[in-house]
């Protein structure tokens, strides 16, 4: 398991209880499932780039298939 850093964030107190509204979860939790989303988001959006220029070697037929 990870080592985890103690940080000190001074956020609005109003999108802190948004965002524990939204998730329905106590701060610490909030705020890691917050930086999960956003680090999320940057893959997706390599992902997306990345859109019509993988060729695959096999077709959907094939890989349905496979299972």
């Amino acid at each position: 398991m990870e080592t985890a850093r103690k940080i000190t964030v001074e956020i609005p107190g109003a999108l802190l209880e948004k965002a524990q509204r939204a998730s329905g979860a106590g701060i610490t939790q909030t705020v890691r499932t917050g930086l999960q989303l956003l680090a999320a988001s940057h893959t997706y959006n390599r992902l997306r780039q990345l859109r019509g220029k993988v060729r695959f070697s096999r077709t959907p037929e094939e890989l349905k298939a496979d299972r």
